[in-house]
Parts: C-alpha cells; structure tokens; sequence
C-alpha cells in the first residue's frame, strides 16, 4: 500500500488531447445552440470520438473521471430546473403531468414486445428493452429548455414534472433488471417496491417538512431579525455565503439520504430545488433597513446668508439588506462551472456509452430503425394530452371531468364548449381584439393558467398549430443517461442474451441501444428545430404590434 501518491507531470500528448476536447464542447455547444437549440449532440458526437467508441484518444481513467464529474453536472442541472419549478403551476398541473407520464412509460414498455418478432427476443428480454425505452432523460429535457426560454412555462413545467416520473419509474425498472439474469432470475418484492416506496415517501414528506418545521423556524428567524436588524443574526443571515451553505447543504443533505434509502438521487436533487423554490416565493420575508452612522462631517446651511457651512456630526444612511433567492445563489456560485465543465462531461459521457462499431451490420441497423421508429412514437403520442381536438365523445369528455385536469374547465381544455352570442358593436380600441381572436392580453392567459378564470370561448385560448404537443412530445423522445443505464446493466447480467459469444455486445443490446442514441439525438434537434420556428414567428408578429406568446403557445407558454 502506497502512503500518497505520487506527483507525475502530464505529458504535452495528454495536456493537448484533454484541453482541445474541452475546448471544442465548449465551442460546438455554442455553435449548435445559438443555430438549433440543441448544442448537447455536438457534445455527445465529441464524446464518441474522443471516447472508447472511437478514437480511444482520452484514455480509459480520464473517461471515468469526466463520467463522475459528468453526473455532478446532471445533479446541478436537475436541481436547477426545481429551483425554476412554479410550485403553483406545478400544483395546476399535477394531473396532466401524471398523464403525460403514464402515456410515456405504458406505450413504450408495450411497444418493445415487437422484439419478439424482430430479433426473436423473449418476453423478459423485451421487458427490460421496454423499461430502457420507457425513461426520460432529465439532463437532455432541462438543458433543451433552458436553451429554448421554455423553462419557466406552463409547457417547461408539465414536461419536467412528466419526465420525472418517469424516471422514477425507470429508477423501479433499474433495480429489476439487476436482479434477473444468470441465477438470480427472481425479483423480490421489497427490490421493486421499494424505490417507488421511497420516492413517494420523499415527495409526501418534503411539503410536510417545509410547512410544518422550515416555515415556523424561518418566520421566527424573521422576528429576530425585525427587532434587531443590525445585530449578529442578521447581519450572517445577510451574506450570500450563508445561503449557499444553507442550499448547498439542503442538496447534498436530500442526495445522501435518498441514495442510501433506495430512490433517485435525482429525483432528490429536484425535490431539494423546487422545496428552496417554494421557500423563496410561498415564505413571507423581512425587508429590512439598517440605519449606518459615520463620523463624517454634515453640511448644514446658514440661515442668514444661504451659504453651506460645515457642523460636526454623524451622517445617518439607511441600508436595504439584500436577500438570496435560490436562483440568484446557483448563478453565482454553480452555473459557470456547470456550464461549461460539467455539464459537457456528462453529455460527452453518454457518447462514451455508444457502441459505434458494433452498431453497422446490415440486419442490426434495419432493426434499430424500426425499433426506433416505434419509441419515438410512443413517446411523441404525449402530445396528444396538449391537442384541443374539435370533436370529442361524450364518454371521453367525462373523464377529464372526473380528473379534474389542470384545474380547467374540460370541454375548454378540449377545446370544446358553447362559443359566445355575437359581441356588441365594439368601440375603435377593442375593434381590432375582437376582429382578431387570436391576439389576447397576457393578463388575461395569466388568469386562465392559474385557473381563477374560465373561459366559455375556445378561441380566446387557441394556441398557435400543434406547436406546444410537438415540443412537449419531442423533448419527451430523448432517453439519455437513465436508459443507457437500464440497458447496460441488462446487458452485463446476460438478461438480453445468455449465449452471447464474449467479447460481443448482443443483437438485442444492440437494437435497443441505436432506438437510445436516436431518440437522443433527433429528440432534441427535433425540438431545437421547432423552437426555431416558433421564434421567428414571434418576431414576425412583434413587427406588427401584437402579442406574441399567446399565438404560438396560448396559455402553454406562461410561467
């Protein structure tokens, strides 16, 4: 056993190699995402080439360590996008969130039982395909909308929330898989149950821990604070330090307990940012003032002649005290080194994942794009909870009713309902709102969003073509790191093929991982392409005068 270890001087092959790797994710993200929205897949392109996939220029120690500090860089994305989580539109939301999910984990998981017929696979193998296939990639869904502007939408919040069921679930599918193959075919209860179990338990306790202790040690902190605003407390509780111990404790604290409890440790990294969120915008705080006195001289004017003269005396100043909010400490202290360390690792990292030499015989790539083809759309048909179709079943017109979905009126969500009798003569001012239904005031789709108004008029909601189902469906393609995960752990326990020679990925593993790379990558430039469009509507329509958001996302587009 060595007692350190021993300093060597990296070598000008390694210094150029790592710091030319570095350089261009940096500088293909900023190409593709100022072009398509979409600068993720030059990351993972660099990482196939510089990786194991390809050149094998990086080495096998250096890929593990931008593996490691590739996930830090998703657990900060993923804590980003809670602390950027209305908890209100989240609240709204909750139902189609669920059915979003649902939608993106049951069509997917039935889908891969075509493998059976594909490539021959079993019905267990086609199992664990499905369970690959039925994740969300939360670093690809965060970094997607983050580059859009979509983020802090009523789309950014249904689509986040969605994916993160979803990869709960993936989480359930993970432990499965790891007990099946070779001898230990069987699956416990308490090894499926369990991280459902607890990531429940995490979502139920979270709330009761802030209302019931964070709420009341805060609202007391506050009143120390107001009778002494100068003193110790407040003044430590002043410094953005302080909040980022505070935060950054909250993280790591929500991290470890959810890791050695058995649940996503990302799923704990959102809870951690959207329970900081809650307490930045649902927590009364002080604005205090503290009053500064220093001996400098005061100016004090003469009553007989005017002029200034000079008297002895403390000038008296008053100091508002700033606070931190949860996104205002992350920009400070996290998001230059995420943005462009960490989070380059991890999306290169996924490139590190891919196959790329075994993926192009002739019968593995036909099967792949099928295969492809089918988890596309079973993750694109989550769109279909955000169409208003124009006719719709009594029978299903029931259900959304019973759901009580989005807190909205059902045959408005649908887009049905009875339009309005003719409108009055209008004045000039309201001609041209009325004339034109689609242009509508943002306070107005403010009010519909958080549902304290409801609409009898479909028209005064009606967003822009299918815009907001094609994005939401699109992000939803991307499967990333949870289902390369899935897979590989399938492969290395011989579940997708037993007689596989060594040396060898299977034909199933295969299949299953072209369907992963694809979705990654054509899910996000999908998006990125529509994004594109959307905004160049937009400034079409700034050229005339009108209210944009509305058009293109209706009521999906407000935060």
């Amino acid at each position: 056993m060595e007692a350190s270890l021993a300093y060597h001087e990296p070598g000008v092959v390694t210094i150029l190699t790592q710091s030319s790797f570095l350089l261009l994710l940096n500088v293909g993200n900023f190409v593709l995402d100022h072009g398509l929205y979409c600068g993720l897949l030059g990351q993972v392109f660099l990482g196939v080439a510089f990786g194991t996939p390809g050149a094998k220029w990086l080495g096998t120690e250096a890929e593990h360590v931008i593996v490691q500090l590739g996930y830090l860089g998703l657990l900060l994305l993923v804590y980003e996008g809670g602390l950027s989580t209305s908890l209100r539109s989240l609240k709204a939301n909750v139902w189609l969130s669920l059915c979003v999910a649902v939608t993106g984990i049951a069509l997917p998981m039935g889908l891969s039982f075509v493998l059976q017929s594909l490539t021959g696979a079993t019905p267990l193998q086609a199992f664990a395909a499905g369970a690959a296939l039925c994740s969300t990639s939360l670093g690809t869904t965060f970094t997607v909308l983050g580059s859009s502007g979509l983020i802090n939408s009523r789309l950014g919040v249904v689509l986040t929330s969605a994916a993160m069921m979803d990869d709960v679930v993936g989480l359930v599918m993970v432990q499965i898989i790891s007990n099946l193959g070779g001898s230990n075919s069987s699956i416990s209860a308490v090894t499926a149950v369990r991280p459902l179990a607890v990531s429940v338990a995490f979502a139920l306790c979270a709330p009761i821990i802030c209302f019931f202790i964070v709420r009341p040690i805060t609202l007391w902190l506050n009143g120390k604070r107001v009778k002494s605003p100068t003193g110790k407390l407040s003044q430590l509780l002043a410094k953005s330090n302080t909040a980022w111990i505070i935060h950054t404790l909250v993280l790591v604290g929500s991290i470890a307990g959810s890791t050695y409890a058995g649940t996503s440790n990302l799923f704990a990294s959102y809870i951690a940012g959207a329970c900081i969120s809650w307490w930045d915008a649902e927590v009364p705080h002080p604005v205090l003032e503290a009053t500064v006195s220093t001996s400098e001289p005061a100016q004090a004017a003469d009553s007989s002649n005017g002029e200034p003269q000079s008297a002895p005396g403390p000038v008296i100043q008053t100091r508002r005290e700033p606070r931190f909010p949860g996104l205002d400490t992350f920009e400070k202290y996290y998001k230059q080194p995420l943005d462009r360390i960490l989070r380059p690792f991890f999306f290169a990292s996924i490139g590190f994942s891919i196959p790329i030499t075994e993926m192009f015989s002739g019968p593995i790539v036909w099967k792949g794009l099928v295969y492809t083809v089918l988890m596309a759309l079973g993750k694109l048909a989550c769109g279909v909870w955000l169409l208003r179709l124009p006719t719709m079943p009594r029978a299903f017109a029931k259900v959304p009713y019973v759901l009580k979905l989005s807190n909205l009126h059902v045959p408005h969500f649908w887009g049905q309902g009875k339009r309005k009798p003719s409108p009055p003569p209008a004045t000039d001012a309201a001609a041209q709102s009325i004339a034109s239904p689609e242009v509508h005031t943002s306070a107005r789709l403010q009010e519909y969003a958080q549902g304290t108004i409801a609409h009898s008029d479909p028209t005064e909601i009606k967003p822009r073509s299918l815009y907001p189902a094609s994005i939401l469906g699109c992000a939803m393609t991307a499967r990333g790191e949870i289902g390369f995960l899935i897979s590989s752990i399938a492969e290395s326990n011989g579940v997708y093929s037993l007689s596989q020679p060594t040396g060898r990925s299977s034909d199933n593993f295969l299949v299953v991982t072209w369907a992963i790379m694809l979705c990654t990558i054509l899910g996000p430039l999908a998006v990125g392409l529509l994004v594109r469009r959307m905004k160049q509507l937009q400034q079409g329509v700034e050229k005339q005068g009108r209210i944009v958001r509305g058009d293109v996302l209706g009521v999906w587009g407000l935060s």
